[in-house]
């Protein structure tokens, strides 16, 4: 392996450059980094290790044993990785097998954050990419996510408490990460799931932004990338424009018509599914907001359709001034 620390390159300054403007990680913070083995977390790796210097971190390494099929020899191999370059290393094996994406995503999220916290970590770095922005993007748009779905990956954002999710790779693609791996002879472990067409977001890597490169635009991947964080600049203050219309407008009689009356349509959706987040103890569909949304001018005992709750069954009915929570 190639290890000219020395070696100053422009995904270097890039990166450099974004920890400063955005504020990700202030010097001398103790951050631990999440290392699949995978060419994005080493280079993810190689970058913190060659900027350390300059910000006086205090770095470890962690690495998640998923217990799959196609694991065996990766956490040796991270293990490896983490003494050649002289720091800490901490494995954490599942207690059982996830068979899902989402379900993995979730484990590796929840118990990399307990990590970093007893550790005394401020911050979890990953190696999230452009290219894992455009895929993100692409997924959700096809599950039917609005503006908060689709600006999915964010920069940065509370873990757990007292520790931060930081992704200081978003503004390189995968192609350009390649290349940096292979510049410098780095150690990345090719991971077979990778390539498992029976996960979504492999066929999306795989398949659909190939595609799209190559008869829509080349520059897909950063475009997509690009949007995403359009719309997190949108999604951020919009919901904090609905964020003080709910302080006035939900109350414990329920939802008060009259202070929705006027609003944008955009920010009367945010306010019902706040409200409807906190009476259904999960995330609203589409349908439920619009019905709700719709009472807000509707006649008096106007009723929305029945959903489902943790405790039975339930809906919305105007009452005066008020759109009121019933159940039965």
């Amino acid at each position: 392996m190639r290890d000219e620390s020395r070696d100053w390159t422009p995904l270097h300054a890039r990166v450099h450059q974004e920890l400063r403007r955005r504020q990700l990680l202030v010097r001398g913070a103790r951050v631990l980094l999440a290392v699949s083995g995978g060419q994005d977390s080493i280079c993810l790796l190689k970058l913190c290790r060659d900027l350390q210097p300059k910000w006086n971190w205090t770095l470890a390494i962690a690495h998640c044993d998923h217990r799959w099929p196609t694991d065996p020899g990766i956490a040796t191999h991270v293990e490896r990785v983490a003494r050649e370059f002289g720091l800490p290393f901490w494995l954490i094996v599942a207690d059982r097998v996830e068979e899902t994406e989402a379900a993995a995503r979730a484990w590796r999220y929840r118990v990399l954050g307990d990590l970093a916290r007893e550790r005394g970590f401020a911050a979890l770095a990953t190696g999230h990419t452009a290219s894992d922005r455009a895929e993100t993007l692409l997924y959700n748009f096809m599950r039917g996510a609005g503006a908060d779905g689709l600006q999915a990956l964010v920069w940065q954002r509370p873990l757990v408490p007292n520790v931060r999710l930081v992704r200081p790779l978003l503004t390189a693609t995968r192609t350009e990460i390649k290349a940096f791996c292979q510049e410098f002879q780095l150690p990345v472990w090719e991971d077979a799931t990778n390539r498992e067409l029976r996960f979504a977001r492999a066929r999306i890597r795989h398949e659909l932004l190939p595609y799209l490169s190559e008869h829509f635009n080349p520059q897909v991947e950063s475009v997509l990338a690009q949007t995403a964080e359009v719309l997190r600049a949108d999604v951020d203050y919009l919901e904090a424009q609905a964020a003080d219309i709910a302080n006035a407008a939900i109350a414990p009689e329920g939802l008060r018509r009259s202070r929705l009356r006027g609003e944008p349509l955009a920010l009367q959706r945010r306010v019902v599914r706040q409200w409807l987040q906190t009476e259904l103890a999960r995330a609203p569909t589409f349908a439920q907001i619009d019905a709700v949304v719709s009472a807000i001018n509707a006649p008096q005992r106007t009723r929305s359709s029945t959903m489902a709750t943790n405790y039975g069954r339930a809906w919305a009915e105007v009452a005066g001034d008020w759109i009121c929570w019933r159940t039965e």
